[in-house]
């Protein structure tokens, strides 16, 4: 990242967590969300390309720290890459996704035991069931959880949180509304930055 774009994304990560920790002590016991919890760790999900580079810079920083948990990352990138290329919906050699990336079999909710909702993220320690590259994860993984509105309008959370609060308490936890169009400016300033364009996945943000 140049340092324009470095500042802009730490912007964009410090008004996201800040958003998030408000939600969590609001939410108090509905957020059940914790270390070796992983169900939404698995799946094929679309990152802009300022998550790709944050991630890149993740593990760039992780191999001088600890090059051997950077090499599991890399090993298990690796296998995620040779399961879902034959189906990707995208360019294979850029990782960038189709515009129609959600009509693919890869990106299909219907089937549970399909490799795109199967797969675990290669960032996933399968073993502690942590993020090898937590500070650096992805924007929809830091916001993941908490109530957060659809583009319908509707409130939308884990399905393994809030399962005993009332609509009313639902909506009295709800992130910041104004995070997503700062998301999508910040995202828009980056590709501009940087001559990009599109959405990827993380095993392709990642790949050698």
């Amino acid at each position: 990242m140049t340092q324009s774009s470095r500042s802009c994304d730490d912007n964009l990560v410090q008004i996201v967590d800040a958003a998030l920790a408000s939600s969590a002590q609001r939410s108090g016991h509905h957020l059940a969300c914790h270390p070796g919890c992983t169900q939404c760790c698995h799946g094929i999900f679309p990152i802009a390309q300022q998550d790709a580079a944050r991630l890149r810079e993740g593990i760039r920083l992780l191999e001088q720290q600890d090059p051997q948990r950077a090499s599991r990352i890399r090993n298990r990138v690796a296998d995620s890459l040779a399961r879902l290329l034959p189906l990707f919906p995208g360019n294979a050699h850029t990782g960038i996704l189709d515009a129609d990336y959600e009509d693919s079999p890869l990106f299909a909710d219907e089937a549970e035991d399909s490799i795109g909702n199967s797969l675990p993220c290669p960032v996933l320690d399968p073993t502690t069931g942590t993020c090898d590259l937590y500070q650096h994860r992805p924007i929809v993984c830091r916001t993941f959880g908490p109530p957060m509105r659809t583009p319908e309008g509707d409130l939308a959370t884990c399905e393994l949180c809030y399962i005993t609060a009332t609509t009313d308490e639902i909506a009295a936890c709800e992130l910041d509304p104004a995070i997503s169009a700062q998301e999508t400016a910040s995202n828009q300033t980056f590709n501009a930055l940087h001559n990009v364009y599109g959405e990827t996945i993380v095993a392709f943000a990642l790949r050698n």
